[in-house]
C-alpha cells in the first residue's frame, strides 16, 4: 500500500482527470456544445497528457529536490511527451483528416460507378481518429495547469 502515499503519482493522476473533465466546461464556453465525451477523448485543450507529466516532475521536484537524478529524468520525459503531442501526434491528426477526405471522395466516385450502396461492409467503414495531437497552446495550458496541480495538492496532502 506504499503506493497510495507516493505524492508524484497522485498529483500525475489528479492532473489527467483535471485535464480531462475541464475539456467539457471549455468546450461548452467556446462552442455552445455540451460534450461529455471529451473526458474520455484524446486531443483538445488543455492536454492532458502535458498536464500529466507536469504534475509528475513538479511532484518529483517538491519531494526529491530539483537537483536530483529522478527529477532530472521526470524532465527530460516530460519534455519528450509535450514534444511528441504537438508534433508527431499533431501530425497524424492532420493526415487522418486529409485521408478521411480521400475516403468519401473515392466512396462518391465508387458510388457513382457502382451500386455499392447496397454492401454493409463500406456502410460500416470508420473513420480515423483526427484529433491525436494537441496545438502548442494546449500543451502550455495542460503543463501549466499540472504545475499548478502538483502545488496544490502538496499542500493538501
Amino acid at each position: 500500500m506504499e503506493v497510495l502515499s507516493i505524492f508524484p503519482l497522485w498529483a500525475a493522476l489528479t492532473a489527467i482527470v483535471f485535464a480531462q473533465v475541464v475539456k467539457i466546461p471549455i468546450k461548452l464556453f467556446v462552442t455552445r456544445e455540451f460534450n461529455p465525451g471529451l473526458a474520455f477523448s484524446t486531443g483538445g485543450m488543455p492536454s492532458s497528457h502535458s498536464a500529466a507529466v507536469a504534475a509528475l516532475t513538479t511532484g518529483v521536484g517538491i519531494v526529491d529536490g530539483v537537483t536530483s537524478t529522478m527529477f532530472a529524468i521526470s524532465c527530460v520525459f516530460s519534455i519528450i511527451i509535450m514534444f511528441d503531442a504537438t508534433g508527431v501526434r499533431r501530425q497524424a491528426g492532420e493526415q487522418a483528416v486529409v485521408l478521411n477526405q480521400l475516403i468519401k471522395d473515392f466512396q462518391l466516385f465508387v458510388d457513382g460507378a457502382k451500386d455499392w450502396n447496397k454492401k454493409e461492409e463500406y456502410e460500416k467503414r470508420q473513420e480515423l481518429k483526427e484529433l491525436l495531437g494537441h496545438q502548442p497552446i494546449e500543451v502550455f495550458f495542460g503543463g501549466l495547469s499540472g504545475v499548478g496541480i502538483a502545488f496544490l495538492l502538496f499542500q493538501l496532502y
